[in-house]
Parts: C-alpha cells; structure tokens; sequence
C-alpha cells in the first residue's frame, strides 16, 4: 500500500450502508452526551469546545509531520491513514461545534455549503 497521497482525489464511494446511522443524528448524540458530562459554565463549556477544534488541527500536522517523516529525530512516525482519521476529528469535532451554537446544524451547513459552491463556481466561469 501506497503510504503517500495521490495527486488526484479518489472516486467518489457509493452511498452509506443502509444500516448506518444518520450523520446529523450521531452529532446530536455526541453533542448530547457532550452535554450531560459537562461540569463547567456553559460560556466556559462553548468556549473550550471552539478551543478543541485547534487540539484537533494540531494533531492533523503532528500526523502529517510523521506521515513525512520531517522530525529528523522521530523519524516516520504515523501512516496517511492516521492522517485521514486525524481529519475526520477535524470534521466532527467541528459539526460538535457547530450544533453547540446552533440546534438547526443540517440548515446552516447546507446553505454555507450552497455559498461555497456558488463563489467557487462564479470563480470557475470567470465571475470573480
């Protein structure tokens, strides 16, 4: 197997298995069980769960740093795959987030997705 990213992004996967759970049900449960653990002021609980977003981006540079093998000391330390999954921290710990701000997750995500897509694609066509 073939350690280093390919230059192009792989094709597209068919859809989830049927018996897996809904994306924004799993964040509501995560979120919930976020909640009822929590011991701290809620200002305090929403400001430290933005701050974990950056934990999470830092160990995406740790994995990539290890992934390449750019710590002369350590050496190649973690796979592409540990890289992908640091990633998918990234993503959760994000929409976590982001239903901490806003019950309405699904909603806002798509439109912001939507405005994405729309400047990217203006961009493309030579809109702007």
């Amino acid at each position: 197997m073939d350690d280093h990213p390919h230059p192009r992004p792989p094709e597209p996967r068919p859809g989830p298995p049927q018996d897996s759970p809904d994306l924004w049900d799993t964040i509501d449960r995560l979120y919930g069980w976020l909640d009822a653990h929590n011991e701290r002021a809620p200002q305090e609980a929403l400001l430290l769960r933005m701050l974990k977003l950056s934990e999470e981006v830092g160990e995406v540079a740790q994995a990539v740093i290890g992934a390449t093998g750019q710590n002369p000391r350590k050496g190649t330390t973690h796979t592409w795959d540990d890289v992908r999954a640091e990633l998918c921290d990234v993503v959760v710990t994000a929409m976590v987030a982001l239903r901490t701000l806003t019950p309405d997750t699904r909603t806002v995500l798509t439109e912001h997705l939507r405005r994405v897509s729309e400047r990217s694609e203006n961009h493309v066509r030579g809109g702007g």
